[in-house]
């Protein structure tokens, strides 16, 4: 596995946890541009990656 496309897919899911917490109302919210599900997709693509390369 290439260390450069596991920090993306750890990138990914990272950014997708801090959206579905904004979402969620944990953290200050991020910003309107940004559907609800959208972060769901971002840690989706994120754990595709991960066990893709494995």
């Amino acid at each position: 596995m290439r260390p450069r496309s596991s920090i993306a897919a750890f990138v990914l899911i990272a950014l997708g946890v801090l959206f579905l917490l904004s979402n969620l109302g944990v953290v200050p919210h991020i910003g309107a541009l940004l559907a609800k599900w959208w972060p769901a997709i971002l840690i989706a693509v994120g754990v595709g990656l991960l066990f893709r390369r494995s």
